[in-house]
């Protein structure tokens, strides 16, 4: 079964936590015991209805408060397809955690409260899920029920969104009105909605076309275990362990490592049920050669006429997501790409990103917490890499701090500097 990894956004109080309790519900996944838990948390708070939202709001701070903070994770399944969810918060304090929770999905629902309609934080979530290269786009337009299910409220927002949407490098966006709190157009069709002709969420979400979006062109492989069994049947065997991470790898192909470039042809791939005749993204193997050729961890496997980019300047875009310290130009830090680690300096700190003008502050000298710019960087390593809009893979990275240990950026390769 093929998997959909979705995350949700949108301003505060738009109704996330509720559409997924909603999705959850109608799509018969919750326990007995775990709904008696909500609807007695419900009635104790005093609510008139069931808050399915307190299915997903983990934290105890977020069902005081009634909001979403940390990033949390639900997992369901319909005969079609299995999903993750990722829902993610909306403040905007809160901006790491949605790039986080983002960063590996296939579709980005993000919701608006169909009173207010398009507000700051709408925009904000959708510049994300574009810098982010989610593929899919949906916009679901939620509390249709408080204003009476009007048709004219759902296209006016439409229409502003999709003018906006049109300055971003969104590739597929639906537009879907619903109602998360009673159910409409969130699993089956609304007959409070006749006038909308279009599918479901669910239904979109089952049928939404994702083999596509993986790279299957550019053949990627970075190691990172090499398998060496110690018993003396197998003296001999060399595995390079790892996960596809583009194109499409299979027994017999000629393949290039880098950075030595020691050429040789692959003798066989395994997973853990068995040796298999191709692998591609995502799927975690052990490939063999036919020739005893250097490779350790951090190398890269490549087809010999379509390398990574092989180098040490990056010019890359990149989230900050600590408070303890600020990003700046000269700035030493530790850098993880793929199965590779390296030193990096920070060369030059472009310009801040502000998301919700989308304009460029050039005269910032530092990125703080939350805050999005674009930098320059040289490695004390070779790097292989491809730019992030051609794979999120190879073209992503995080930026560490040494002397904590602590994540502090979040990194999208843009490519060499000029």
């Amino acid at each position: 079964m093929e998997l959909l990894r979705l995350a949700t956004a949108g301003s505060v109080d738009d109704g996330k936590s509720t559409l997924i309790g909603r999705l959850l519900y109608d799509s018969k996944q919750i326990l007995e015991d775990q709904l008696e838990a909500v609807e007695r948390t419900s009635r104790a708070r005093g609510d008139e209805y069931t808050d399915l939202a307190l299915l997903t709001d983990g934290l105890r701070a977020e069902r005081e408060q009634g909001i979403t903070i940390d990033v949390a994770y639900r997992y369901f399944s319909t005969p079609k397809r299995k999903f993750i969810i990722a829902d993610t918060p909306g403040h905007i304090q809160y901006t790491r955690n949605m790039v986080t929770g983002a960063s590996t999905a296939n579709l980005a629902l993000i919701l608006v409260d169909a009173r207010k309609g398009i507000l700051e934080q709408s925009k904000r979530h959708a510049f994300i899920a574009s810098l982010l290269r989610i593929p899919h786009l949906v916009l679901c337009v939620n509390k249709m029920d408080l204003v009476e299910y009007e048709p004219s409220v759902f296209e006016e927002i439409k229409d502003e969104f999709t003018d906006w949407a049109s300055r971003l490098d969104i590739t597929d966006l639906t537009f879907i009105p619903i109602s998360a709190l009673h159910g409409d157009n969130v699993v089956d069709r609304s007959m409070n909605m006749d006038w909308y002709d279009g599918p479901s969420l669910l239904h979109h979400l089952e049928e939404v076309y994702i083999a596509s979006d993986r790279n299957l062109i550019d053949c990627r492989f970075p190691v990172q275990y090499v398998i060496r069994p110690k018993s003396n049947a197998h003296h001999d065997y060399r595995g390079y362990a790892g996960m596809i991470a583009g194109g499409v790898f299979k027994p017999g192909d000629d393949v290039v490592v880098l950075p030595s470039g020691f050429t040789s042809t692959i003798r066989s791939i395994e997973t853990g049920d068995g040796p298999v005749e191709e692998a591609f993204p995502p799927m975690s193997v052990t490939m063999t050669l036919d020739d005893d050729v250097d490779v350790s961890r951090g190398d890269m496997i490549c087809r010999p006429h379509n390398h990574a980019t092989c180098g040490q300047e990056l010019d890359a875009m990149v989230c900050w997501l600590t408070d303890r310290s600020e990003l700046r130009a000269g700035a030493k830090l530790a850098l993880k790409h793929t199965t590779r680690s390296a030193r990096a300096l920070v060369r030059d700190l472009l310009y801040r990103l502000d998301v919700n003008e989308l304009h460029r502050d050039e005269d910032t000298g530092a990125l703080e917490l939350n805050e999005i710019g674009r930098i320059t960087l040289r490695t004390t390593a070779p790097l292989f890499f491809d730019e992030y809009r051609r794979n999120r893979s190879t073209g992503s990275f995080i930026l560490i701090d040494e002397a904590t240990n602590n994540t502090v950026g979040a990194g999208m390769i843009l490519g060499e500097p000029d």
